[in-house]
C-alpha cells in the first residue's frame, strides 16, 4: 500500500508579463515536494506571448 505523498501541484505565473501591459498572461502547472522545497519556486520557462524565456514563479 503506498503511503500519502507530499508532492503538491503549484501554479507557475511569468514576472515580467505583467510589467509589458499585454494581454493575456504565461502560467504553467507543475507539482513540487513540499518537504523538500518549503519555500516558493522560480523557474525558467518560456512565455509564448514575449516569444522569450522569462521567470516565472509560483502563485498561491
Amino acid at each position: 500500500m503506498a503511503k500519502k505523498g507530499n508532492r503538491v501541484q503549484v501554479i507557475l505565473e511569468c514576472t515580467e508579463h505583467k510589467e509589458t501591459g499585454m494581454p493575456g498572461t504565461s502560467r504553467y502547472i507543475t507539482t513540487k515536494n513540499k518537504k523538500n522545497t518549503p519555500d516558493r519556486i522560480e523557474l525558467k520557462k518560456y512565455n509564448p506571448v514575449l516569444k522569450k524565456v522569462t521567470v516565472h514563479k509560483e502563485i498561491k
